[in-house]
Order: structure tokens, then sequence, then C-alpha cells
């Protein structure tokens, strides 16, 4: 019986390791391969299931009898676009973080932030009557910065 399944328990397998990968590594891009190989363990699954013994492509054709269902393949299709497009951003988002924090291991990341979250609360909250300086470059600045007239006269 399980000799008999021994693709499924191969795609298991994959999934298993890409798990496997995601969970035990803190290096953020290794965490990427790993879903990435669990992805293509599920797409293999779905792709398997649809196959059937004898079976042809869904075209029809006088000597043929048997066809291959073609939702798993449609499906895995659409899930291959979703998977390239997640993997892309998760590449982006981890040059982004290489570039803030000089590392992608996960606990280093963790080390900085949580440093620099002590810090800042060691330095104490800032003086009630501390009014912060107003940023005229920022896009949300208030219209009560500026002068009330067309012609900058403030009338």
């Amino acid at each position: 019986m399980i000799a008999s399944h021994y693709v499924y328990w191969t795609f298991f397998a994959l999934m298993l390791i890409g798990l496997y990968v995601v969970i035990s590594h803190g290096n953020l891009l290794k965490k990427l391969i790993g879903l990435t190989l669990f992805q293509v363990g599920v797409f293999l699954f779905y792709i398997g299931l649809g196959k059937q013994d004898g079976g042809s492509a869904p075209v029809i054709a006088d000597d043929i009898d048997t066809y291959s269902h073609p939702l798993p393949q449609v499906l895995i299709l659409t899930a291959i676009v979703v998977g390239v497009a997640t993997l892309a951003v998760g590449l982006a988002l981890a040059v982004r973080i290489f570039e803030a924090y000089g590392t992608v291991e996960e606990d280093e990341i963790t080390d900085d932030d949580s440093a620099g979250y002590d810090a800042d609360r060691a330095a104490g909250p800032e003086p009630a009557d501390r009014v912060p300086e107003h940023d005229n470059n920022h896009p949300h600045r208030h219209d009560t910065d500026r002068p009330h007239g067309h012609d900058g006269s403030g009338s």
C-alpha cells in the first residue's frame, strides 16, 4: 500500500523539508528557500492528484477514453504565479532589511531592534511643554503654517 504511493510520500517529504528549513533557520534567505520548497511540494502533490493512470490530456479525440483532470493543473499555474510574486516581495524585503541592519539573520535583527527600543525607553518621555519642530517639506503639513492670502501677504 505505502509502496504504491511513493510519489505522494516524496511530495510529503519535500513539504516537510521546506517546513523544517523555515522553522529551524534564522537566516531570512534560507527561510525563503524553505518556503519555496514547501510550495513546490504542494504544487507537485496537487498535480499528482489530477493524474489518472492511462489518462491523456483533456483534448477530445476518438481513440482516447480516459482523461486526466485539468483543474489541478490550472490551479497550480495560478499558484505558481502567486508563489513567484510572493518570493519576489520576500526577496525585496530581505534586501531592505539588509540595507537597514547589515544582516539577514533574524536573531541579530531582533537584538538590534530591542537595543534601540531599550535606548529609547532609557531616554525617558519627551517633556510635555516641548513643541515639536515642524518640517516644511512634510507632505502633511497644516495649512495654518502658511499665510492665508494667495499672494503670501497674509490677508
